[in-house]
């Protein structure tokens, strides 16, 4: 038993370390498995370089067809885990076929490397970039991956125009609502008013919510979840005509990405402010509003 338990361990023990790793900014990934893990933090059009270390276990020699690195920028979608949709793919040939019998360290740098996508993990999908490194073996090749973040920012929106828009049950209810705009970054503040024209009917509570809609794949596939972000009491009691009352909501405490709009054909990520009422029978009325997210400059990030 113990010599089939042997036969499985790998012949070698591979680490990848970045050239920057210990100044370089470090983030939480949540892997597949549920532990978060520190990883380092890069934007599209970074140079990402470093070392990868190959050492034999116990003095044994490694017999080997050729070494190689992979930058990989992958969309996996969680109903059809068989496939990884690569959308950047680069390869750098570390090694030719021979033999390594001590720990032998090999350079590798990706220049300028367009990463249009920010990593994202989600509820049917996640986009990831991963070193992945492989020792070709005829018997059974060895490899390691090492998982890193891209985040991109944005600049402020030349136009950002302000929301205006009404509630109404005719003859019964009549509000207006307005934000102060439409386009917020993920550390930003909502700034608003609801306005009171019409009250007949007994409204209980107001609340305002952030809802994240995840939309993946394409027709009959489609796939659609919708999640609650954020829920924020702006009033509880009865309101009268006339009354106004004022919205601030602080983004920063909430996990908000950036909108992704059709991702390689594969997602969408959607943002929606939905103001919800509810009268002393337990009715619930709403309004839905789409806004727009966006990452603004390092300090915000």
């Amino acid at each position: 038993m113990n010599f089939i338990i042997g036969a499985f361990k790998p012949a070698c023990n591979v680490s990848v370390s970045f050239s920057d790793g210990k100044s370089r900014k470090q983030v939480a990934l949540k892997k597949e498995n549920g532990q978060t893990i520190m990883v380092p933090l890069f934007q599209s059009h970074e140079n990402i370089s470093g070392k990868i270390s190959v050492e034999p276990v116990s003095g044994k020699k490694v017999e080997h067809n050729g070494i190689k690195v992979e930058l990989l920028g992958q969309i996996e979608m969680y109903f059809d885990r068989s496939n990884f949709y690569d959308f950047t793919s680069l390869v750098r040939e570390l090694d030719v076929p021979g033999e390594i019998y001590e720990r032998k360290t090999y350079p590798f740098e990706f220049s300028t490397v367009e990463m249009p996508h920010e990593t994202y993990n989600g509820a049917n999908v996640r986009l990831r970039y991963v070193l992945k490194v492989t020792i070709a073996r005829g018997y059974g090749s060895i490899v390691e991956y090492q998982d890193f973040v891209v985040r991109n920012f944005s600049p402020l929106p030349s136009i950002n125009n302000s929301i205006k828009m009404e509630v109404g049950i005719e003859d019964c209810l009549h509000i207006e609502f307005e934000y102060n705009k439409s386009k917020y970054h993920l550390k930003d503040v909502i700034v608003g008013k609801i306005y009171f024209l019409l009250v007949r009917i007994k409204i209980k509570n107001m609340d305002l919510e952030i809802r994240r809609r995840e939309s993946t794949g394409s027709g009959s596939n489609t796939h659609v979840e919708t999640e609650t972000l954020a829920k924020f009491e702006l009033m509880d009691g009865a309101p009268v005509r006339g009354e106004s009352i004022p919205v601030r909501l602080f983004l920063s405490p909430y996990e908000l990405t950036p909108t992704y709009w059709n991702i390689n054909n594969k997602f969408s990520v959607k943002y929606f402010l939905n103001l919800v009422l509810v009268d002393e029978e337990d009715r619930r009325y709403f309004k839905q509003q789409e806004i727009t997210m966006y990452r603004l400059g390092e300090t915000s990030s």
